[in-house]
Protein backbone atom coordinates (compact mmCIF):
# COMPACT_ATOMS: atom_id res chain seq x y z
CA UNK A 1 0.00 0.00 0.00
CA UNK A 2 1.18 3.04 -0.51
CA UNK A 3 2.20 6.01 1.05
CA UNK A 4 -0.66 7.82 -0.55
CA UNK A 5 -3.28 5.05 0.47
CA UNK A 6 -2.59 4.89 4.18
CA UNK A 7 -2.96 8.86 4.45
CA UNK A 8 -6.21 8.45 3.23
CA UNK A 9 -7.20 5.79 5.09
CA UNK A 10 -6.32 7.74 8.10
CA UNK A 11 -8.13 10.60 7.42
CA UNK A 12 -11.37 8.55 6.83
CA UNK A 13 -10.90 6.56 9.81
CA UNK A 14 -10.15 10.59 11.51
CA UNK A 15 -13.48 11.60 9.51
CA UNK A 16 -15.79 8.55 10.71
CA UNK A 17 -14.85 9.23 14.58
CA UNK A 18 -16.00 13.13 13.73
CA UNK A 19 -19.22 12.10 12.78
CA UNK A 20 -22.22 12.45 15.30
CA UNK A 21 -23.46 8.23 15.91
CA UNK A 22 -27.22 8.53 14.92
CA UNK A 23 -30.03 6.67 16.20
CA UNK A 24 -29.53 3.56 13.99
CA UNK A 25 -26.31 3.15 15.03
CA UNK A 26 -26.93 2.77 18.20
CA UNK A 27 -30.09 0.33 17.64
CA UNK A 28 -27.46 -1.85 15.65
CA UNK A 29 -24.73 -1.67 18.29
CA UNK A 30 -27.37 -2.74 20.68
CA UNK A 31 -29.05 -5.45 18.80
CA UNK A 32 -32.77 -3.77 19.22
CA UNK A 33 -34.83 -1.85 17.26
CA UNK A 34 -35.11 2.39 17.01
CA UNK A 35 -38.36 2.68 19.09
CA UNK A 36 -36.45 0.27 22.04
CA UNK A 37 -33.75 2.77 21.89
CA UNK A 38 -35.69 6.03 21.98
CA UNK A 39 -37.82 4.33 25.21
CA UNK A 40 -34.94 3.33 26.91
CA UNK A 41 -33.20 6.62 26.68
CA UNK A 42 -36.38 8.61 27.63
CA UNK A 43 -37.23 6.78 30.19
CA UNK A 44 -40.56 5.13 28.46
CA UNK A 45 -42.01 1.91 27.63
CA UNK A 46 -42.25 -1.02 29.25
CA UNK A 47 -38.64 -2.32 28.84
CA UNK A 48 -36.40 -4.82 31.19
CA UNK A 49 -33.69 -2.94 33.32
CA UNK A 50 -31.23 -5.26 31.50
CA UNK A 51 -32.51 -3.97 28.40
CA UNK A 52 -32.23 -0.05 29.63
CA UNK A 53 -29.40 -0.22 30.96
CA UNK A 54 -27.44 -1.89 27.70
CA UNK A 55 -29.05 0.82 25.20
CA UNK A 56 -27.51 3.82 27.64
CA UNK A 57 -23.73 2.32 27.85
CA UNK A 58 -24.10 1.63 24.13
CA UNK A 59 -25.54 5.35 23.58
CA UNK A 60 -22.95 6.58 25.93
CA UNK A 61 -20.18 4.33 24.28
CA UNK A 62 -20.92 5.80 20.74
CA UNK A 63 -21.19 9.46 22.26
CA UNK A 64 -25.00 9.59 20.89
CA UNK A 65 -26.68 12.58 21.52
CA UNK A 66 -30.45 13.09 20.95
CA UNK A 67 -31.05 15.68 17.96
CA UNK A 68 -32.84 18.80 19.89
CA UNK A 69 -34.39 19.32 16.32
CA UNK A 70 -36.15 15.59 15.93
CA UNK A 71 -36.80 16.06 19.87
CA UNK A 72 -39.28 19.36 18.61
CA UNK A 73 -40.94 17.48 15.59
CA UNK A 74 -41.96 14.48 17.90
CA UNK A 75 -43.12 16.32 21.12
CA UNK A 76 -43.62 19.93 19.91
CA UNK A 77 -40.98 20.96 22.59
CA UNK A 78 -37.66 23.17 22.39
CA UNK A 79 -36.08 21.74 25.60
CA UNK A 80 -35.54 25.53 26.84
CA UNK A 81 -36.93 27.04 29.90
CA UNK A 82 -36.20 30.50 31.27
CA UNK A 83 -35.67 31.97 34.00
CA UNK A 84 -35.94 35.75 34.84
CA UNK A 85 -36.46 38.46 37.50
CA UNK A 86 -39.15 41.08 36.66
CA UNK A 87 -38.97 42.21 40.76
CA UNK A 88 -37.55 45.76 39.29
CA UNK A 89 -39.17 45.89 36.23
CA UNK A 90 -37.15 48.48 33.34
CA UNK A 91 -34.39 48.90 35.90
CA UNK A 92 -31.42 48.40 35.14
CA UNK A 93 -30.50 44.88 37.58
CA UNK A 94 -27.66 42.31 37.43
CA UNK A 95 -29.20 39.91 39.27
CA UNK A 96 -26.16 37.16 38.99
CA UNK A 97 -24.35 39.74 41.13
CA UNK A 98 -26.53 38.63 44.36
CA UNK A 99 -25.19 35.52 45.72
CA UNK A 100 -29.11 34.32 46.36
CA UNK A 101 -29.64 34.78 42.37
CA UNK A 102 -26.50 32.97 41.67
CA UNK A 103 -26.98 30.24 43.81
CA UNK A 104 -30.73 29.51 42.53
CA UNK A 105 -29.53 29.91 38.84
CA UNK A 106 -26.83 27.07 39.45
CA UNK A 107 -29.22 25.18 41.23
CA UNK A 108 -31.80 25.34 38.57
CA UNK A 109 -29.60 25.21 35.52
CA UNK A 110 -28.42 21.51 37.15
CA UNK A 111 -31.86 20.47 37.66
CA UNK A 112 -32.77 21.03 34.28
CA UNK A 113 -29.69 19.84 32.76
CA UNK A 114 -30.53 16.49 34.91
CA UNK A 115 -34.34 16.51 33.17
CA UNK A 116 -33.20 17.06 29.80
CA UNK A 117 -33.80 20.65 29.85
CA UNK A 118 -31.19 23.88 28.58
CA UNK A 119 -32.01 26.59 31.08
CA UNK A 120 -31.78 30.79 29.52
CA UNK A 121 -31.35 33.43 31.83
CA UNK A 122 -33.06 36.32 30.20
CA UNK A 123 -33.22 39.85 30.94
CA UNK A 124 -36.17 41.43 32.27
CA UNK A 125 -35.61 45.06 30.46
CA UNK A 126 -34.91 43.79 27.17
CA UNK A 127 -37.60 40.67 27.13
CA UNK A 128 -39.93 42.98 24.53
CA UNK A 129 -36.93 42.30 21.84
CA UNK A 130 -35.65 39.36 23.37
CA UNK A 131 -38.44 36.76 24.58
CA UNK A 132 -40.39 36.51 20.96
CA UNK A 133 -37.18 35.72 19.66
CA UNK A 134 -36.81 32.23 21.79
CA UNK A 135 -39.40 29.29 21.94
CA UNK A 136 -39.82 29.11 25.52
CA UNK A 137 -41.66 25.58 27.16
CA UNK A 138 -41.87 27.47 30.69
CA UNK A 139 -40.87 29.99 32.79
CA UNK A 140 -39.56 30.76 36.02
CA UNK A 141 -39.71 33.98 37.15
CA UNK A 142 -38.22 35.56 40.60
CA UNK A 143 -40.11 37.65 43.11
CA UNK A 144 -42.68 38.87 40.16
CA UNK A 145 -44.27 42.15 41.39
CA UNK A 146 -48.22 42.35 41.58
CA UNK A 147 -49.54 42.52 38.35
CA UNK A 148 -46.25 41.37 36.32
CA UNK A 149 -47.30 42.09 32.90
CA UNK A 150 -44.88 39.50 31.92
CA UNK A 151 -46.58 36.46 33.89
CA UNK A 152 -49.80 37.98 33.20
CA UNK A 153 -48.70 37.94 28.96
CA UNK A 154 -47.06 34.39 29.22
CA UNK A 155 -49.83 32.69 31.43
CA UNK A 156 -51.96 34.05 28.28
CA UNK A 157 -50.10 32.55 25.79
CA UNK A 158 -50.29 29.24 27.62
CA UNK A 159 -47.25 29.27 28.86
CA UNK A 160 -46.20 27.45 32.55
CA UNK A 161 -44.83 29.85 34.71
CA UNK A 162 -43.50 28.62 37.86
CA UNK A 163 -43.01 31.80 40.33
CA UNK A 164 -39.86 32.12 43.45
CA UNK A 165 -42.16 33.73 45.88
CA UNK A 166 -45.97 33.55 46.38
CA UNK A 167 -47.17 35.29 43.65
CA UNK A 168 -49.69 37.68 44.84
CA UNK A 169 -52.10 38.55 41.66
CA UNK A 170 -50.01 37.49 38.94
CA UNK A 171 -51.49 33.77 37.32
CA UNK A 172 -48.83 31.29 37.91
CA UNK A 173 -49.09 27.60 37.63
CA UNK A 174 -47.44 26.96 41.04
CA UNK A 175 -45.20 28.97 43.26
CA UNK A 176 -41.88 28.21 45.90
CA UNK A 177 -41.26 30.52 48.69
CA UNK A 178 -40.37 30.73 51.63
CA UNK A 179 -42.45 31.30 55.10
CA UNK A 180 -41.51 35.30 55.46
CA UNK A 181 -43.30 36.13 58.56
CA UNK A 182 -42.31 33.10 60.53
CA UNK A 183 -38.90 33.71 59.75
CA UNK A 184 -39.08 37.51 60.29
CA UNK A 185 -40.43 36.45 64.28
CA UNK A 186 -38.00 34.27 64.39
CA UNK A 187 -35.12 36.61 64.33
CA UNK A 188 -37.13 39.48 65.65
CA UNK A 189 -37.11 37.08 68.78
CA UNK A 190 -33.60 36.54 68.82
CA UNK A 191 -32.40 39.66 68.82
CA UNK A 192 -34.85 40.92 71.87
CA UNK A 193 -33.23 37.69 73.59
CA UNK A 194 -29.96 39.38 72.62
CA UNK A 195 -31.14 42.39 74.65
CA UNK A 196 -32.10 44.60 71.89
CA UNK A 197 -35.02 47.45 72.78
CA UNK A 198 -35.56 49.34 69.90
CA UNK A 199 -35.41 46.91 66.66
CA UNK A 200 -34.92 48.54 63.37
CA UNK A 201 -35.18 47.50 59.89
CA UNK A 202 -33.51 47.89 56.26
CA UNK A 203 -36.16 47.06 54.22
CA UNK A 204 -37.20 48.01 50.09
CA UNK A 205 -39.61 50.02 47.83
CA UNK A 206 -40.79 47.03 45.72
CA UNK A 207 -43.71 45.39 45.69
CA UNK A 208 -42.41 41.84 45.31
CA UNK A 209 -43.47 39.41 48.09
CA UNK A 210 -40.65 38.86 49.85
CA UNK A 211 -39.82 42.94 50.21
CA UNK A 212 -43.82 42.99 51.45
CA UNK A 213 -44.75 40.27 53.53
CA UNK A 214 -41.09 40.59 55.44
CA UNK A 215 -42.08 44.58 55.95
CA UNK A 216 -45.68 43.76 57.13
CA UNK A 217 -44.47 41.14 59.56
CA UNK A 218 -42.10 43.76 61.33
CA UNK A 219 -44.75 46.09 61.49
CA UNK A 220 -47.29 44.00 63.15
CA UNK A 221 -44.65 42.45 65.77
CA UNK A 222 -43.90 45.82 66.57
CA UNK A 223 -47.91 46.66 67.21
CA UNK A 224 -47.84 43.39 68.98
CA UNK A 225 -44.98 44.42 71.73
CA UNK A 226 -46.02 48.27 71.75
CA UNK A 227 -42.67 49.38 69.68
CA UNK A 228 -42.81 52.39 67.29
CA UNK A 229 -41.33 51.20 64.10
CA UNK A 230 -37.98 52.45 63.38
CA UNK A 231 -37.31 51.41 59.26
CA UNK A 232 -36.12 52.96 56.17
CA UNK A 233 -36.62 51.62 52.77
CA UNK A 234 -34.74 52.08 49.50
CA UNK A 235 -34.69 50.79 45.70
CA UNK A 236 -32.62 47.53 46.52
CA UNK A 237 -31.66 46.86 42.77
CA UNK A 238 -29.24 50.10 43.36
CA UNK A 239 -26.65 49.42 45.42
CA UNK A 240 -25.61 53.33 46.16
CA UNK A 241 -29.17 53.52 47.52
CA UNK A 242 -28.56 50.59 50.36
CA UNK A 243 -25.59 52.59 51.82
CA UNK A 244 -27.20 55.80 51.67
CA UNK A 245 -30.33 53.85 53.76
CA UNK A 246 -27.95 52.37 56.64
CA UNK A 247 -26.82 55.97 57.12
CA UNK A 248 -29.89 57.37 57.39
CA UNK A 249 -31.16 54.76 59.74
CA UNK A 250 -28.50 55.31 62.46
CA UNK A 251 -28.11 58.88 62.30
CA UNK A 252 -32.18 58.93 63.80
CA UNK A 253 -32.82 60.57 66.89
CA UNK A 254 -34.57 57.42 67.62
CA UNK A 255 -31.71 55.46 66.19
CA UNK A 256 -32.15 51.58 66.90
CA UNK A 257 -30.04 49.19 69.08
CA UNK A 258 -30.43 46.25 66.52
CA UNK A 259 -31.35 46.34 62.87
CA UNK A 260 -32.14 43.31 60.29
CA UNK A 261 -31.28 44.33 56.74
CA UNK A 262 -33.51 42.40 54.18
CA UNK A 263 -31.31 42.57 51.30
CA UNK A 264 -27.39 40.84 50.76
CA UNK A 265 -25.52 43.83 50.88
CA UNK A 266 -27.14 45.27 54.00
CA UNK A 267 -24.67 43.65 56.21
CA UNK A 268 -21.67 45.72 54.98
CA UNK A 269 -23.53 48.94 54.75
CA UNK A 270 -24.84 49.26 58.26
CA UNK A 271 -21.34 47.73 59.70
CA UNK A 272 -19.66 50.33 58.26
CA UNK A 273 -22.32 53.17 59.01
CA UNK A 274 -21.98 51.50 62.66
CA UNK A 275 -18.31 52.38 62.48
CA UNK A 276 -18.93 55.99 61.10
CA UNK A 277 -20.96 57.01 64.24
CA UNK A 278 -18.50 55.01 66.30
CA UNK A 279 -20.96 52.64 67.12
CA UNK A 280 -19.88 49.25 68.42
CA UNK A 281 -21.06 45.58 66.93
CA UNK A 282 -22.31 44.03 68.98
CA UNK A 283 -22.13 46.21 71.84
CA UNK A 284 -24.02 49.50 70.63
CA UNK A 285 -25.86 47.54 67.73
CA UNK A 286 -26.78 43.96 67.00
CA UNK A 287 -26.64 43.29 63.65
CA UNK A 288 -28.71 40.35 61.40
CA UNK A 289 -29.09 40.37 57.73
CA UNK A 290 -30.58 38.11 54.77
CA UNK A 291 -27.91 36.59 52.92
CA UNK A 292 -26.22 33.21 51.15
CA UNK A 293 -22.68 35.18 51.25
CA UNK A 294 -19.52 34.07 52.92
CA UNK A 295 -18.08 37.03 53.12
CA UNK A 296 -20.15 37.47 56.63
CA UNK A 297 -18.25 34.84 58.04
CA UNK A 298 -15.41 36.71 58.08
CA UNK A 299 -16.30 39.79 58.87
CA UNK A 300 -14.87 41.98 61.97
CA UNK A 301 -17.09 40.94 63.45
CA UNK A 302 -18.70 38.43 61.88
CA UNK A 303 -22.61 38.77 61.29
CA UNK A 304 -25.58 36.72 61.70
CA UNK A 305 -27.43 35.92 58.23
CA UNK A 306 -30.92 34.61 57.12
CA UNK A 307 -30.46 31.57 54.68
CA UNK A 308 -33.39 31.28 52.37
CA UNK A 309 -32.14 28.15 50.99
CA UNK A 310 -31.78 28.95 47.14
CA UNK A 311 -30.33 26.14 46.25
CA UNK A 312 -33.46 24.08 46.93
CA UNK A 313 -35.80 26.49 45.93
CA UNK A 314 -34.05 26.46 42.48
CA UNK A 315 -33.81 22.67 42.07
CA UNK A 316 -37.47 22.73 43.30
CA UNK A 317 -39.05 25.11 40.80
CA UNK A 318 -37.74 23.57 37.95
CA UNK A 319 -39.14 20.22 38.95
CA UNK A 320 -42.26 22.01 39.23
CA UNK A 321 -42.14 23.48 36.19
CA UNK A 322 -40.96 20.45 34.19
CA UNK A 323 -44.10 18.40 35.34
CA UNK A 324 -46.54 21.11 34.18
CA UNK A 325 -44.60 21.30 30.62
CA UNK A 326 -44.50 17.47 30.68
CA UNK A 327 -48.15 17.16 31.60
CA UNK A 328 -48.05 15.56 35.07
CA UNK A 329 -50.53 15.50 37.54
CA UNK A 330 -50.62 15.35 40.87
CA UNK A 331 -52.99 12.52 40.91
CA UNK A 332 -50.64 10.85 38.48
CA UNK A 333 -47.94 9.95 40.98
CA UNK A 334 -45.91 13.30 41.44
CA UNK A 335 -45.16 15.42 44.34
CA UNK A 336 -48.31 16.82 45.82
CA UNK A 337 -49.40 20.36 44.45
CA UNK A 338 -48.01 19.80 40.70
CA UNK A 339 -50.42 20.52 38.15
CA UNK A 340 -51.16 21.07 34.42
CA UNK A 341 -49.96 24.18 32.40
CA UNK A 342 -52.51 27.09 33.05
CA UNK A 343 -53.87 26.02 29.45
CA UNK A 344 -55.14 22.79 30.71
CA UNK A 345 -57.05 24.87 33.92
CA UNK A 346 -60.57 26.32 33.72
CA UNK A 347 -61.50 28.84 36.08
CA UNK A 348 -62.63 28.57 39.08
CA UNK A 349 -60.29 25.96 39.97
CA UNK A 350 -59.07 28.17 43.01
CA UNK A 351 -55.47 29.85 43.60
CA UNK A 352 -52.08 27.95 42.17
CA UNK A 353 -50.48 25.42 44.64
CA UNK A 354 -47.77 26.82 46.33
CA UNK A 355 -44.72 24.86 48.08
CA UNK A 356 -43.11 26.85 51.16
CA UNK A 357 -39.63 25.80 52.24
CA UNK A 358 -37.47 26.06 55.18
CA UNK A 359 -34.74 28.90 56.23
CA UNK A 360 -32.53 28.74 58.15
CA UNK A 361 -30.97 31.12 60.93
CA UNK A 362 -26.93 31.29 60.97
CA UNK A 363 -26.02 33.19 64.49
CA UNK A 364 -22.80 34.83 64.39
CA UNK A 365 -21.02 37.43 67.14
CA UNK A 366 -22.80 40.48 65.65
CA UNK A 367 -26.26 39.30 67.14
CA UNK A 368 -24.93 38.39 70.60
CA UNK A 369 -23.70 40.98 73.11
CA UNK A 370 -21.04 40.04 75.36
CA UNK A 371 -21.92 39.42 79.26
CA UNK A 372 -20.46 42.20 81.09
CA UNK A 373 -16.73 40.91 82.19
CA UNK A 374 -16.83 40.51 86.41
CA UNK A 375 -13.86 40.82 88.26
CA UNK A 376 -13.23 37.75 90.79
CA UNK A 377 -10.79 39.18 93.68
CA UNK A 378 -9.05 35.92 95.87
CA UNK A 379 -10.38 35.22 98.82
CA UNK A 380 -9.07 37.24 101.85
CA UNK A 381 -7.15 35.36 104.80
CA UNK A 382 -9.51 35.04 108.09
CA UNK A 383 -9.84 37.75 110.31
CA UNK A 384 -8.72 39.94 107.57
CA UNK A 385 -10.85 42.96 107.15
Amino acid sequence: MTAAANQNGRRATASRRLERAGIRDVAAAAGVSITTVSDALNGKGRLPDETRSRVREVAERLGYRPSAAARTLRTGRSGLIGLTVTTYGEEPFTFTEFAYFAEMARAATSAALGRGYALVVLPASSRHDVWSNIALDGTVVIDPPDQDPLVTELYRSGVPVVSDGKPGNCPVTAWVDNDHEAAVLGILEHLSEAGARRIGLLTGTSTDTYTRLSTEAYLAWCDRVGQEPVYEAYPAHDPAAGAVAADRLLARPDRPDAVYGLFDPNGTDLLAAARRYGLRVPDDLLLVCCSESDVYANTEPPITTLSLKPRRIGTTVVNLLIDAIEGVDAGSGAVPGRLFPPRYRTAGTGPPPGTLMPTELIVRASSQRRCPRTTVSPPRPPGEV
